[in-house]
């Protein structure tokens, strides 16, 4: 399995939105950007990240990042995930999980103490040239994005 590390040059992706339209990484070239990789959406682990997220927004914006969250759903969950949880940022539909693999953010894992296949929930902050300048696998949703803020200064 693909692990990227600093320094990666992020693969490059482009894939729906909640809305039908879509998002490449070329688009956010010049700016910094997290794009993070969760299981499911509407689903207790995965909303309290996305709400971390969005209520942390302003202030990732102010130090010039941009947001992205990426899971297998389909752009009609993800429009009722981002409706009911009133989510300001982009989320991304990847069903065939190609950009998952690509991060690394699907493959094994311990779930319930059990060995299955599924998505790796995983955060990259990228540069704004589009480089690894961390990548973390297997996050807590829980205090994920408070701490990244800390260790990022935001």
């Amino acid at each position: 399995m693909t692990r990227l590390v600093p320094g990666d040059i992020a693969p490059p992706f482009t894939l729906p939105t909640a809305d039908g339209s879509t998002v490449s990484l070329a688009d956010l070239r010049g700016r910094k950007v997290i794009v993070y990789f969760y299981p499911a959406a509407s689903t207790p682990g995965c909303t309290k990240q996305a709400c971390g997220f969005r209520d942390s927004l302003p202030d990732w914006e102010a130090a010039g990042y941009a947001v992205v969250g990426i899971s297998p759903d389909k752009p009609e969950k993800l429009a009722k995930f981002r409706d009911a949880e009133g989510l300001t940022f982009p989320l991304l539909s990847d069903p065939s999980r190609e950009v998952l693999e690509a991060y690394g953010a699907y493959g094994a894992k311990k779930l319930y103490g059990k060995d299955v296949v599924g998505v790796i929930r995983s955060t990259f902050v990228l540069d704004e040239q589009g480089r690894v300048d961390r990548a973390m696998y297997g996050v807590k949703a829980t205090g994920h994005v408070e701490k990244l803020r800390k260790d990022l200064g935001v």
